[in-house]
């Protein structure tokens, strides 16, 4: 029987005990796609979950560090200028020490929020699904129908 036609002693006979109807074939393929794309929308929350913990926790690092550096600066600037100047450095050279340790205290924490906020990837299982998922769904095709079936829709033939 070529590809494409229809069994001829299957048409207008109803479906045998144990066969399904092409209605409930649809049906079934209908809740499974519909299980199949809510379970990848629920993938795609829990990585991009993961995601935001990791951007939170690098939010959290940036906050710190500029609380530091701005806190520390005022306070512990005078002392230890004043601390250097009492080893017989100059003043002025003992406050642009200070404030050279601080900033280089405020470029190390500010690396370890960007190494926090490197760690954030895109939901890659989420895409690789959905794109499986669309190669099946591109890739499907309906069975042409046949002369007969044709012929029968348009009430040519009994």
């Amino acid at each position: 029987m070529p590809a494409g036609a229809a069994d001829p002693s299957s048409i207008g006979r109803a479906p045998y005990e144990g066969e399904r109807s092409v209605g409930q074939l649809f049906a079934e393929a209908t809740a499974d796609l519909s299980a199949l794309v809510h379970d990848e929308i629920a993938l795609a929350k829990a990585e991009i979950r993961q995601d935001v913990k990791r951007g939170v926790s690098g939010g959290v690092s940036l906050t710190v560090a500029g609380v530091v550096a701005l806190a520390a600066v005022p306070m512990l600037s005078a002392a230890a200028a004043f601390g250097l100047h009492a080893l017989g450095i100059t003043l002025g050279w003992s406050f642009l020490i200070v404030a050279g340790v601080y900033l280089l205290l405020a470029v190390v924490l500010g690396l370890l929020a960007l190494r926090s906020f490197k760690k954030i990837e895109p939901p890659r299982r989420t895409i690789e699904g959905a794109q499986a998922t669309a190669d099946v769904l591109k890739n499907a095709r309906p069975r042409p129908a046949t002369q007969e079936e044709i012929d029968r829709g348009l009430g040519r033939r009994p």
